[in-house]
């Protein structure tokens, strides 16, 4: 399997983690929110919005094209930074922080 099979199959892992905790069905942001400076989109976003509509959709462009990778991807603690603050179950951090985590890896180990 190639490096982009592979994180073709963690985008969907992350997807699926999210329909389960109920973090995937969110209002497309305006077109102007993606212009954010900031990490994260924070100002303009909130984390799930930023990963179904920024981090998903861009690795999905890099795995169609096949591009390279990133030099690095460390979502993992801002993920499970929001999901505690959030309060969200523990069966949804560790479900979504082992898929970000598994992204994080594939992302910066190649």
């Amino acid at each position: 399997m190639t490096v982009h099979e592979e994180l073709d199959s963690a985008l969907r892992e992350l997807e699926s983690t999210m329909r389960a905790a109920n973090l995937w069905r969110l209002e497309r942001p305006e077109p102007a929110a993606f212009d954010s400076a900031q990490p994260f989109c924070v100002d303009t976003m909130s984390l799930p919005q930023w990963l179904r509509f920024v981090f998903i959709a861009r690795l999905d462009e890099l795995v169609a094209a096949e591009g390279p990778m990133p030099a690095s991807c460390d979502v993992a603690p801002a993920v499970e930074a929001y999901l505690t603050q959030e309060g969200a179950r523990n069966s949804d951090r560790i479900l979504m922080g082992k898929a970000v985590e598994r992204i994080d890896t594939l992302v910066t180990e190649n």
